[in-house]
């Protein structure tokens, strides 16, 4: 009875809400996960060939981080506006808006872990024989994975709360129970949705922070140093 009283009550804490609501929030933590999840893949796919050019190229790095930040700053309702014409009121609708805002901090965190590679090391590649796509992904892309990784922690939990705003054209996942308990004064339904994003912030962090510790063991791992054989190779080679 008075579990049931605290719905009556509008009460923050509720777990006669959980109950009889769980299908609505199981639905909407789904639709939030796989429109985080597909958005920062996307971010990732468009944003690694964007910093190799931004790199290759100089002349390109200024236009491309200037247009990148200025899509961070857009306002979400005026980039929804701008991009509806184009997919309708859809999903992808506000998958194209998150992938646009995540490009400038996984571009830049590309670009610095780079840049961040020594260069005696790179021309010891080089001397090795090492081509450039080799030269990339053996020898500067282990090297570079602490910072990708960090700002692919950054723009996932970015992600996760941005997702909300999808709510507008309902498809925000959690962000639509916020909008909808907002609304209505449904305090319970606020507070658990709310807590789901935190949740699911934290659980997403976690998980990439984990896959950082296996990809990059040189970093915790003081006396069995496993860095890639390439990477050992060229630091002998620019030591020598």
């Amino acid at each position: 009875m008075a579990a049931k009283n605290c719905l009556a009550a509008n009460d923050w804490i509720c777990g006669q809400y959980l109950r009889d609501y769980r299908h609505e929030l199981t639905d909407a933590t789904v639709q939030h996960i796989w429109i985080t999840a597909v958005s920062v893949a996307i971010g990732l796919l468009v944003a690694f060939p964007l910093a190799l050019l931004a790199r290759r190229w100089r002349l390109l790095s200024g236009p491309v981080l200037a247009i990148t930040t200025i899509l961070y700053t857009i306002p979400s309702l005026a980039m929804f506006s701008l991009l509806l014409p184009v997919f309708g009121i859809s999903s992808s609708l506000v998958v194209t808006g998150l992938v646009l805002y995540s490009l400038t901090i996984l571009i830049r965190n590309i670009l610095a872990g780079l840049a961040a590679v020594p260069d005696d090391v790179r021309e010891a590649a080089r001397a090795m024989g090492y081509g450039p796509v080799r030269l990339l992904f053996a020898v500067e892309l282990p090297l570079a994975l602490p910072a990708l990784m960090a700002g692919l922690r950054i723009a996932t939990v970015s992600t996760v709360a941005l997702t909300t705003v999808g709510a507008i054209i309902d498809y925000g996942g959690l962000g639509n129970l916020l909008v909808s308990g907002i609304s209505s004064n449904f305090k319970a339904q606020v507070l658990a949705a709310s807590v789901l994003c935190v949740v699911i912030a934290l659980i997403a962090d976690a998980l990439l922070l984990g896959v950082q510790w296996l990809l990059t063991p040189w970093t915790h791992r003081r006396r069995k140093i496993r860095r890639p054989e390439a990477v050992i190779e060229a630091e002998k080679v620019a030591a020598a």
